[in-house]
């Protein structure tokens, strides 16, 4: 009898792991186990087979940053192949899953078929040891400033927010840039949302080419014949499609599902309803974000190795973005919703592209009038303060950072994640870390604001 034993203290440990799992999520069963699990392992091999091979994380800061969203991933073992470059992840023995390192595109989740993934091939970017924008170095620090951001970061830390680096470009230079111990000038963080307005501006960019256009619909062949047909590109960019997306990260949502344990993100969404008109309500979803992903995708050709062609020779190679990564789902389609990469200092260059109108080091990749569009607010009934994929300040009844200027607008993602666009003020904010509680992004970025000398 005692297999017996056994499988009754383990079923009782995963029903501990799963009601801390979904222990912040209102309205959830705890009977969602197998939901659960799945969102755990799914995860758990992701972020650390990124964390590893991507940022350079040793297992124990991996398994903080895991913990950091439930303490039932002390539950979830994590296990390397580094010759293999994989991660393993495991809860109590259940739902195994792994991700795969790949040079160039990051890790991917072994869901179905991958081989397309092996066989493509993109070229290492090389560090500039030119001036930011156009290379690397950082040659216009502001030595006083610099003494200030540091301590602001030192604050953050002692408060627990956990801000690994915090950097100011002011008319268009690198003023200060300060990193969390253990943080380095080149660390690759992960952006979560913020990779949502670089997918919008990939769209601009074929926009600018004229391989796009901003009214056009009839976008995708699985909506040909029902009223999804009239959903245009502008809808979709501002996150005003009327598709039905549960964007709500419990076990078996739309959104765990499409990140966590799908062979093709963005199949999700592409079978979603439609339940508002399209234009009329803001519905924020990432899974709009990846039919965004998958419209550039079939622009490009359809191809994997075309797509990764594009993103490094049309944006990384002539931002000089060295310490970047876009990774694709399984079925080779970038995640725009979540899944980019990048060093403070990248970052900041897609920042400092809007800020310059859609250029940058001699460059154009957004047309102006796309730009001034892109922060523009929306035409929905309900909350006009986005724009394309672009969180606004102003646009509405209330500012959403009530401290910054209106005309601010930003990158955001979770753990806090932003790149904040300040026209008024010739000014982009960069700040990456992982923070589990609410990061008060007004407070903060209005003291750097305030350092900062016209």
């Amino acid at each position: 009898m005692t297999w017996l034993k056994t499988l009754f203290f383990t079923l009782i440990a995963l029903f501990i792991a799963v009601l801390l799992l979904l222990k912040p999520i209102a309205g959830v069963s705890p009977m969602s186990l197998g939901a659960a699990a799945d969102v755990a392992t799914g995860l758990g091999a992701k972020i650390a087979c990124s964390g590893r091979y991507i940022t350079g994380l040793d297992d124990s800061q991996v398994m903080a940053d895991l913990a950091s969203y439930s303490p039932a991933y002390s539950l979830v073992e994590v296990d390397y192949d580094d010759k293999q470059k994989k991660a393993y992840a495991n809860l109590l023995g259940l739902s195994p899953m792994s991700a795969t390192f790949r040079d160039g595109i990051g890790c991917t989740l072994d869901i179905g078929d991958t081989k397309t993934l092996d066989a493509v091939k993109v070229v290492a970017i090389k560090a500039s040891e030119k001036s930011w924008p156009e290379g690397s170095a950082l040659n216009d620090i502001d030595a006083d400033l610099q003494t200030r951001i540091e301590e602001l970061v030192a604050e953050d830390n002692t408060q627990g927010y956990q801000t690994r680096s915090l950097l100011v470009v002011k008319h268009g230079k690198v003023v200060s840039y300060a990193t969390q111990e253990g943080f380095e000038q080149h660390t690759p963080h992960l952006g979560w949302s913020m990779g949502k307005s670089f997918t919008a501006m990939m769209v601009g960019n074929l926009i600018y080419q004229q391989q796009l256009a901003l009214n056009e619909n009839q976008l995708f062949e699985a909506w040909q014949h029902d009223e999804r047909r009239n959903i245009d590109l502008e809808s979709l960019l501002q996150m005003s499609s009327g598709l039905d997306f549960d964007e709500t990260y419990a076990p078996g949502s739309d959104s765990t599902r499409m990140l966590f344990y799908t062979y093709s993100a963005s199949d999700i969404a592409m079978q979603s309803p439609l339940i508002y008109t399209p234009g009329e309500h803001f519905s924020y979803s990432s899974g709009t974000t990846n039919l965004l992903s998958r419209l550039v995708f079939e622009t490009l050709g359809g191809s994997v190795q075309q797509q990764m062609d594009y993103l490094y020779e049309q944006w990384f190679e002539p931002l000089n973005m060295a310490q970047s990564t876009f990774e694709p789902d399984p079925s080779g389609v970038l995640v725009g919703s979540s899944y980019i990469y990048a060093s403070a200092p990248d970052w900041a260059k897609l920042g400092q592209v809007m800020l310059n109108g859609g250029e940058l080091n001699g460059s154009r990749f957004l047309s102006e009038a796309w730009v001034a569009q892109a922060q523009s607010a929306n035409s929905s009934k309900n909350d006009p303060r986005y724009g394309y994929q672009f969180w606004l300040n102003g646009g509405g009844s209330e500012l959403r950072w009530h401290e910054l200027p209106e005309d601010a607008y930003a990158m955001s993602g979770n753990r806090s994640q932003i790149v904040m666009i300040i026209p008024s003020q010739d000014m982009v904010i960069v700040r990456l870390g992982w923070s589990a509680e609410p990061y008060p992004t007004s407070e903060k970025l209005a003291k750097v604001i305030d350092l900062i000398p016209n």
